[in-house]
């Protein structure tokens, strides 16, 4: 559990710095030199950062999966060890166990090691708990760890005893989230977090009291698997330990993810209307200046073959304020409506040159 909370925690902070080095090498790759990269706060610089924080959580995500299935194949397991399968017999296990001894029972071995004994006991630890139906039974369920529960002897006895750990987990994921909701903390999401919370614990509560394996496992996960991978099969309790990283995994989706899928929110009927109109000239002051950098890049481009020409510099800055003079300016319907009236004042029988009015 403190693991899981500890990945949690550090995910909460990690990705953005992660993103800002992204970005920063997603620029300098798209964006051409001499040209202005987008002004931090900009709705475009934004946007890019939302992106590019999806994509990098994403594939942390992805990874974490592939690290809990890889952590998983490595550990092993009684079956894989034995190279039997899971619905193997008593008799199938013990002349497996036999053909094993031939070859790793240290009076075989031209050569003993503490390795290769250590081996051969592992091996006789193995069939001696697959041929005992109440510790396979919580083997399957609960994993390694039985081995060390000394004092259970029946299917119950492992029950409870796996009980003992099983729900304090749970109780204390409740009571983290529980403390972070009232602090502010984990609002995106907070319904599908509880409801992964209480799914995962049905999901294991059931895998580990009923006499069959899961059917998610026997049915559909394990037959693909085996049908298109060379990946082995799971067991109920290898199950549950990914299932757990997974329910780790789609908390920091609703923490990291969530918000920025989420359109914008409504304006409430309520709200106080200072503070809607300084957020809507909050965003129009951003509008703006965005506008300016675009319009000040795009002027810039534009000027390019002229840079170091300073007499070609001025005729084009002349040229530019006589365009805007004839076509903006004098373009204006109420500075040809003035115009227009100033020249009907004017006398009808000044000779050329004339100044004045009647």
């Amino acid at each position: 559990m403190s693991n899981n909370l500890l990945s949690l925690a550090g995910w909460t902070f990690l990705p953005t710095l992660v993103t800002g080095w992204v970005q920063n090498i997603y620029y300098g790759i798209t964006i051409r030199a001499g040209d202005p990269k987008p002004q931090l706060g900009s709705p475009r610089f934004i946007l890019h950062r939302q992106r590019i924080h999806i994509i990098v959580v994403s594939a942390y995500l992805l990874y974490t999966i592939y690290e809990a299935d890889w952590d998983i194949r490595r550990a092993s397991d009684f079956y894989q060890d034995l190279g039997i399968a899971h619905t193997a017999t008593e008799r199938e296990i013990k002349s497996r166990f036999r053909r094993l001894a031939a070859i790793y029972h240290p009076d075989k071995l031209s050569s003993t090691s503490p390795s290769s004994e250590a081996y051969f006991v592992h091996l006789k630890q193995a069939q001696d708990t697959l041929l005992n139906p109440a510790r396979r039974f919580a083997y399957e369920r609960f994993g390694p760890s039985i081995l060390e529960w000394q004092r259970c002897s029946s299917v119950r006895d492992f029950i409870v005893h796996g009980l003992q750990s099983t729900l304090p987990y749970y109780g204390a994921a409740a009571i983290f989230m529980y403390i972070l909701g009232l602090l502010g903390y984990l609002e995106w999401g907070k319904y599908w977090r509880w409801l992964t919370l209480i799914a995962l614990c049905v999901f294991e509560l059931h895998a580990i009291s009923r006499p069959y394996f899961p059917h998610v496992a026997t049915k559909l996960i394990n037959p693909v698997l085996t049908t298109f991978t060379h990946h082995p099969p799971y067991l109920p309790f290898q199950l549950i330990q990914l299932a757990r990283k997974l329910s780790v995994t789609l908390y920091i989706a609703f923490s990291q993810i969530g918000p920025l899928l989420q359109p914008p929110s409504a304006i409430p009927a309520n709200a106080n209307p200072e503070i809607v109109l300084k957020q809507q000239l909050d965003r129009l002051e951003a509008t703006a200046k965005a506008a300016d950098v675009e319009a000040t890049r795009l002027m810039g481009m534009e000027m390019s073959p002229f840079v170091g020409d300073n007499e070609a510099l001025m005729e084009v800055k002349g040229k530019v304020k006589e365009w805007l003079v004839q076509n903006t300016i004098r373009a204006d319907p109420e500075v040809r409506d003035a115009l227009g009236n100033l020249l009907k004042r004017r006398r009808t029988d000044a000779p050329a040159g004339a100044r004045g009015n009647r």
